[in-house]
């Protein structure tokens, strides 16, 4: 089946059309499948793929709007904390040498003003909230260019023909990138989410979305992560020779 349609006309990914991809939703939730007559295979598929686009868009969106505060936030303990470092090893020095007198403990302050500084990021997590979200906002947008190069070629290749098998296969085989595309972004908001988790339940920073980005491929969600494989042999004690006892005299 012809479908010069597929391909979506003018720049989609402005964040500024029908779908407002360019507004942060008040939170990531599901959506609802966009009813159209299949009469109509073209004009449907290329509904889908903009309604898929749009949500892919907004979920960038959102993250990246996200991390506005976290950034800001970040910096500014960051930089209070290597102020105070540095406050609090040049004062008690200039004490020392003379140079300025009585502010020793104006060091000891600024010591602990940068420990404080550090202490709130860890717990809260801004820095490392900061980092998950503009790693989540390009892995969206790295997919998003794969699904329109994949969507593209599919156009090109039912345009050019000759087509490869019937219209019905050549359909599904276009929900399936869709389908694909939708599983992937997905999989990346829940690896966020269960980064943030795991982050405020122990207080240490995960590498779950480190992993999703650099590998596309989706692992099942009862699949033991960073567990290494055990060598063979490893769970038996080694034997060793046994010894007789000694004699009695």
């Amino acid at each position: 089946m012809g479908q010069p349609e597929m391909q979506p006309e003018g720049p989609p990914q402005d964040g500024r059309g029908e779908g407002a991809a360019g507004r942060r939703p008040g939170d990531l939730t599901g959506r609802t499948l966009p009813l159209g007559d299949w009469a109509e295979p073209a004009e449907r598929l290329d509904e889908l793929y903009r309604w898929v686009e749009r949500g892919a868009l907004e979920t960038a969106a959102w993250y990246l709007a996200d991390r506005v505060w976290k950034r800001r936030g970040a910096r500014v303990l960051r930089g209070g904390a290597a102020g105070g470092a540095v406050a609090g090893a040049s004062l008690p020095l200039l004490d020392l040498t003379g140079v300025v007198g009585g502010v020793a403990p104006w060091g000891y302050l600024a010591l602990m003003t940068a420990v404080a500084c550090m202490a709130v990021d860890r717990f809260f997590g801004v820095t490392s909230g900061w980092i998950r979200d503009v790693a989540t906002a390009q892995a969206v947008q790295r997919r998003l260019q794969v699904l329109q190069f994949d969507w593209a070629s599919e156009s090109v290749r039912e345009v050019l023909g000759p087509a490869e098998g019937t219209a019905s296969e050549a359909a599904e085989r276009c929900l399936g990138v869709l389908r694909r595309f939708s599983e992937d972004v997905t999989e990346l908001v829940r690896v966020e989410t269960t980064d943030w988790m795991v982050e405020f339940r122990t207080g240490c920073a995960p590498t779950g979305i480190q992993g999703a980005l650099s590998s596309g491929v989706r692992q099942d969600a009862g699949a033991g992560q960073g567990r290494f494989p055990m060598p063979p042999g490893a769970s038996t004690r080694p034997n060793m020779p046994r010894q007789r006892p000694p004699e009695p005299r």
